[in-house]
């Protein structure tokens, strides 16, 4: 079945909208003319739920789905319940995907994680290092569930014929991300410690790990002008890795997030606590093949985003996204 093309009057189905990529994508699809968007968040239909997913795919009748929703969080978080992790997501993508085969949509693009990667994978990371080696131990619960969700794309393509996609963003950041001091990312969650610092006067802040992991960062907004890329031009069973073919060392980070911040005390580093995947920056060859390229540069998307957080403090609806995301956005 060949991919349908995106007209204003497509069903859009964003699973997970409130969500970091979600909500950024709807943000894009907006501006691109797309209004007819079907969103539900997790007090209208719970995903975890199977019937009621079924219910509401059923009825909504989307003519594309992107499944952005997920339960995620730092390494910290996912090493701290690998089981709730691992059942929530395998239950999302497993109820999102055979409700929309069930409803017969034609077109679903899946946003899966580079925690998929080997630990040791050669770099830059190419699509064809998945399940070459061991993954990252403390991601491993959230990274299985996604190559799990990976694979049900492939066998629906194979038995259904339907142009399913899969996406593999690296680290995400920008605005509306998770700020909680717990279960957030790597660049949120550095942000927060280093703003506290700097509002408690502090002389130092902690930075986990050595310092040494080297990471690469994709704005939101980046990411939500891929999805359209992809759903325009892209219909191959393997996924397609999306990022900046950028990256920084974790204690040059904590440096630029402490200049954006205004910080002056001194940044030090607890190498008791993991450092992860020594560094991980993916090869977005193929997907630059496809005419698209990132647009926002680290410093100025920190920039925003932390403008972003500080106008969050002081507006009570946003406040609960800085104290930490719904499980399943």
């Amino acid at each position: 079945m060949r991919a349908p093309e995106l007209t204003p009057a497509s069903r859009i189905y964003v699973a997970g909208h409130r969500g970091l990529a979600g909500s950024a994508l709807c943000g894009r699809l907006r501006a691109a003319g797309y209004e007819n968007l079907v969103l539900a968040g997790s007090s209208e239909v719970d995903l975890r739920d199977r019937a009621a997913t079924t219910r509401f795919l059923t009825e909504a009748a989307p003519d594309v789905v992107v499944l952005a929703a997920a339960r995620g969080g730092g390494s910290g978080a996912n090493a701290a319940e690998p089981a709730d992790v691992l059942s929530a997501n395998l239950r999302i993508q497993v109820n999102v995907m055979d409700a929309a085969r069930a409803a017969g949509v034609p077109r679903l693009l899946f946003l899966a994680s580079s925690a998929m990667y080997p630990r040791e994978s050669r770099q830059p990371v190419r699509e064809t290092s998945l399940l070459a080696g061991p993954l990252e131990p403390t991601t491993e619960a959230y990274a299985i569930a996604k190559i799990a969700g990976m694979a049900q794309v492939r066998a629906v393509r194979e038995q259904d014929g339907l142009p399913w996609i899969t996406a593999i963003p690296t680290n995400l950041y920008g605005p509306g991300d998770n700020f909680h001091p717990t279960s957030s990312h790597v660049l949120a969650g550095l942000m927060r410690r280093i703003h506290d610092a700097a509002v408690a006067g502090a002389p130092s802040v902690v930075v986990w790990g050595t310092g040494t992991p080297r990471r690469e960062f994709l704005h939101a907004d980046d990411l939500a002008d891929a999805c359209l890329t992809l759903l325009a031009h892209y219909d191959e069973p393997g996924p397609v890795n999306v990022g900046t073919g950028r990256d920084i060392s974790v204690a040059d980070l904590a440096k630029m997030l402490a200049e954006t911040i205004g910080y002056t005390g001194a940044i030090e580093f607890d190498p008791g606590r993991p450092d992860g995947t020594p560094r991980k920056v993916l090869d977005i060859r193929a997907l630059t093949g496809l005419g698209w390229e990132p647009k926002i540069r680290l410093r100025a998307g920190i920039a925003s985003t932390y403008q972003w957080y500080l106008d969050s403090l002081t507006l009570p609806r946003q406040r609960e996204a800085v104290r930490g995301h719904e499980m399943v956005r």
